[in-house]
Parts: C-alpha cells; structure tokens; sequence
C-alpha cells in the first residue's frame, strides 16, 4: 500500500489524494509536519531523484527560508540533509509518496500516471 505524507491545508495534496481516490488506489495518509518521512524513506525516494538532495525539500517553504537552505544545503552532506528532512516535516516536499515499489515527489499528474497507473 502507498504512503502519502500530505498536508491537510496544501491545495496540492488534496489534488493528489482527490486523483488517488478518484483512481481507487489504495493508500494511507500520514501528516507530514506531525509525521515526516524517515530516514530510510528519503532515502529510497532520493535514489529516484538521481541523488538530488534538493528535490526532497520544499523549496518554496518558510522553514526552508528561515534555516538559509539555499546557502546552507549546497554544502551540507548527504546523512545531515536526510536527518534534517526526517526531522522537520515542513522541509520535505509534498505531496510525498511511497510504497509498493514505488515513489513520487510533488504532484504532477503525468508522473502519477505513469508510475500508478
């Protein structure tokens, strides 16, 4: 069953689950902010990114502004930026996907239907 780590005010993510839903695909939804992604979870969804670490984190977001990312993750490591992620649930990009083989970044409804069906 697939994982989407969404959050309840983000138009975004309730497009994302409404297209989930409409599709009758099975998922479960776990609050991002109160519940990010873990280590291993990130982990799995980087390896699809091409090792971009900056793909994983909302870029457009108030805590990535707040803590400098922009300056500070161009030199950050790999194992911090991944711990920082899974601990702070405002930096992850959303909607966040995964389960079943599979695991999506963001929506975009083409890429949900290629990797869904």
């Amino acid at each position: 069953m697939l994982t989407v780590y969404a959050y309840q005010k983000c138009s975004t993510c309730r497009d994302a689950l409404k297209w989930l839903r409409d599709r009758g695909i099975p998922h479960e939804v776990k609050a991002i902010r109160e519940t990010p992604p873990t280590v291993a979870e990130l982990e799995s969804v980087l390896s699809g990114t091409g090792g971009d670490i900056r793909k994983l984190f909302n870029t457009s977001g108030v805590d990535y502004r707040e803590l400098g990312m922009k300056d500070k993750l161009p030199t950050m490591d790999q194992a911090a930026a991944l711990e920082l992620l899974s601990s702070n649930g405002n930096l992850v990009k959303r909607p966040f996907v995964t389960g079943d083989g599979k695991t999506l970044v963001g929506f975009k409804e083409s890429d949900w239907a290629a990797a869904l069906g």
